[in-house]
């Protein structure tokens, strides 16, 4: 499992003077439980991208162990996510008139990261304890709280070093939400791996290891490494 090491990271967007995302230094040991917080617009989202490799870095460096995203194109960013990291949206992003399985198997379909059979039978187990049985099942005649577990699965199919989930509780009830949380701290434990949580549930950011709090693209309240 890898660390986080990020280094001078500086990202701006055209059009605006100020930057939108500006870290001096930032440490995460491998298997960190963090929450990223902040306003809308305080950088949470640009954070994401920079360390998932969604966007390049061209200013300063993102170091997963000895892996710097800024020294790599698209098309190795790409497979280096493909590899290590699991994405878990807000929107959920599930394709309607595919079943359950077939969601969470279609990014590995396209990745190739690993053999399809062992993402099926991680997939199926991880359904299974999600408490959806019916694999075949459309996404689409599934609750929001089933959806979200779905898209929870498909993140982890591919045994990911690195969890990153997007506001996942934001439009779900509170009982739905506590069980999508209490899913992804269980998982974290049992596997290591590194999860990081953009949200505004506080009861969600008072369950997790650290707290990284951003305002103005600027990490806040001592939470710098």
């Amino acid at each position: 499992m890898p660390d986080l090491s990020v280094e001078a990271l500086c990202v701006r967007f055209p059009g605006l003077e100020a930057p939108a995302l500006e870290i001096a230094s930032l440490d995460l040991p491998a298997g960190s439980r963090v929450a990223l917080t902040g306003a809308s617009g305080s950088g949470k989202t640009t954070f994401i991208n920079a360390v998932t490799g969604l966007e390049r870095v061209r200013a300063g460096s993102v170091r997963w162990g000895g892996t710097d995203l800024a020294a790599l194109g698209e098309a190795r960013r790409d497979r280096w996510r493909a590899a290590h990291v699991g994405l878990v949206m807000q929107d959920f992003h599930l394709f309607a008139g595919l079943s359950a399985i077939d969601n969470v198997l279609l990014p590995h379909r396209l990745s190739r990261a690993l053999p399809l059979a062992d993402v099926r039978e991680t997939g199926e187990r991880l359904l299974r304890r999600f408490g959806i049985e019916r694999f075949g099942q459309r996404v689409e005649t599934l609750s929001r709280g089933q959806m979200q577990r779905v898209a929870v699965a498909r993140a982890l199919a591919g045994r990911p070093a690195i969890l990153v989930a997007d506001e996942p509780t934001a439009s779900l009830d509170a009982e739905a939400g506590r069980a999508v949380a209490d899913l992804l701290l269980e998982l974290g434990a049992e596997t290591g791996f590194t999860l990081i949580v953009a949200t505004h549930d506080p009861s969600l950011v008072s369950r997790m290891d650290r707290v990284l709090r951003l305002a103005n693209g600027r990490l806040t309240d001592g939470a710098r490494a």
